[in-house]
């Protein structure tokens, strides 16, 4: 199975000036765990995960005063929709992180979670309940 088999098509893309507290409402509000951080001024693509917003949260910080652009993750690693699942879950457990931007062409045309892949990996019916 491939990526693109995977991925969510809904990517939710904000500035680097949204305060966190929009970005969780919006993240929120798309039922995703994941932003991309389009910002030109400091490289292009970034993420903002919900990780990062509790992190801030965690250390006392404002939500309505942090920008989405201090708390972006910019060494961001790319998946293709072509990779395999295999070898996205291999560089997600390689980089310890959670969501892969996946990219073609166009830019970002979806993002794919560790529990995207498990969805594929293990089918639903056969989850004992």
């Amino acid at each position: 199975m491939l990526v693109r088999d995977a991925m969510s098509t809904v990517v939710l893309t904000i500035g680097p000036a949204h305060t966190l507290r929009q970005a969780a409402r919006l993240m929120s509000a798309r039922r995703v765990g994941a932003a991309v951080v389009l910002d030109a001024d400091a490289g292009g693509l970034g993420i903002l995960t919900e990780r990062d917003i509790l992190n801030s949260l965690g250390r006392d910080q404002d939500p309505d005063h942090e920008t989405a652009g201090s708390h972006t993750t910019r060494d961001v690693v790319f998946a293709a929709p072509t990779w395999t699942l295999a070898k996205a879950a291999e560089a997600m457990t390689h980089g310890g992180f959670r969501h892969l931007v996946v990219l073609d062409d166009r830019g970002p045309v979806g993002i794919v979670s560790v529990r995207d892949i498990i969805r594929c990996w293990i089918p639903v019916h056969s989850v004992a309940g």
